[in-house]
């Protein structure tokens, strides 16, 4: 589990959003499988025993938390991002189960190198 003690993301309403990713409180607007991109910071990465191979992500942006699930085959795809990434973009599609919102990733990219322009207030 990682949890990040600096938010900056979730401070810095002016943070320069990779173009295409909704925040995630519009996240309720796209309907069930539909394709988004989202960013934000990793807060929480959980890997389950019971998950056959499931990573679940965390994400803050400056509205709120966004949940990604990584099955398997995307994890060994982008495992470096998975693991090391402090700030991902996600490109997957939507998935709602009882009034809860996920995004299938099918995409991952590491952006921490947005980071320092986030601390630096720049942007």
């Amino acid at each position: 589990m990682l949890v990040t003690p600096i938010r900056p993301v979730a401070s810095n309403r002016d943070w320069p959003r990779p173009p295409s990713c909704l925040p995630s409180n519009q996240l309720d607007s796209p309907s069930e499988g539909a394709r988004v991109a989202v960013a934000g910071l990793v807060i929480l990465r959980q890997r389950p025993g019971t998950a056959k191979g499931v990573i679940f992500l965390t994400l803050e942006d400056e509205t709120g938390i966004v949940n990604v699930v990584v099955w398997r085959k995307i994890y060994e795809q982008f495992r470096r991002a998975v693991i090391s990434g402090r700030l991902l973009k996600v490109t997957g599609r939507m998935q709602r189960a009882h009034s809860v919102t996920h995004v299938i990733a099918e995409d991952i990219e590491d952006i921490s190198g947005m980071l320092d322009v986030l601390v630096r207030g720049e942007g």
